[in-house]
């Protein structure tokens, strides 16, 4: 029952109110990055696969600039990762818009993070089921190693979640949360703006 009705009545209620309180400072962040991007824009969307699978745009503050090699092509990630944007990154603030996208339903506050969509065909059936709820904006494989664990053990984690659902679940997961937000634990280091892709068997 929880899983299926009160956690998505509780999600919207949670986030409506979060949203009439904290849109003030969203505004500050969209304006700092604006400038900081050089011309790049603070928001950027992203299709994701989402509950069942059905894609949508999730929505992130943009940490880097659009900054190209005489080529044409896009700079290195570390080289396009601003000052602004590392700092955003790290402190999960670059996460803040997709509270929007719990407010349409596409997402849940806690749940399997949403990946690209070309990883969808590497699956294997197991893990195919994070798709079984929605995506969340963190989860139990964040709170339990995030960038630090391989592809393999988060999607282990993100199915265990699947399997047991539970408010009280969903409360431990917030808590541990802001505890890994407030003192930086798990990030990618300064060398590694991203965490190296999924391939099928990493």
């Amino acid at each position: 029952m929880y899983k299926n009705f009160f956690k998505r009545a509780i999600d919207f209620t949670l986030v409506f109110i979060a949203l009439l309180c904290i849109w003030p400072f969203l505004l500050v962040i969209y304006i700092w990055l604006t400038i900081a991007n050089k011309g790049a824009g603070a928001i950027f969307y992203q299709e994701r696969p989402g509950k069942d699978e059905k894609i949508f745009k999730v929505m992130k503050f943009k940490s880097m600039t659009d900054e190209r090699d005489e080529n044409g092509n896009l700079l290195p990630d570390a080289q396009r990762l601003t000052k602004v944007g590392k700092f955003v990154r790290s402190t999960s603030l670059d996460e803040l818009p997709q509270l929007i996208n719990v407010l349409k339903g596409d997402m849940a506050l806690i749940g399997p993070r949403p990946l690209r969509t070309h990883y969808l065909p590497l699956y294997s059936k197991e893990q195919h089921r994070r798709h079984d709820v929605r995506p969340g904006i963190t989860g139990w494989a964040q709170v339990n190693g995030r960038n630090n664990i391989s592809w393999t053990k988060k999607f282990e984690y993100d199915v265990w979640y699947v399997d047991h659902c539970s408010l009280l679940l969903d409360i431990k997961i917030i808590f541990m949360t802001v505890k890994k937000v407030f003192f930086r634990e798990d990030i990618n280091n300064d060398a590694a703006a991203t965490m190296y892709p999924f391939d099928g068997t990493n």
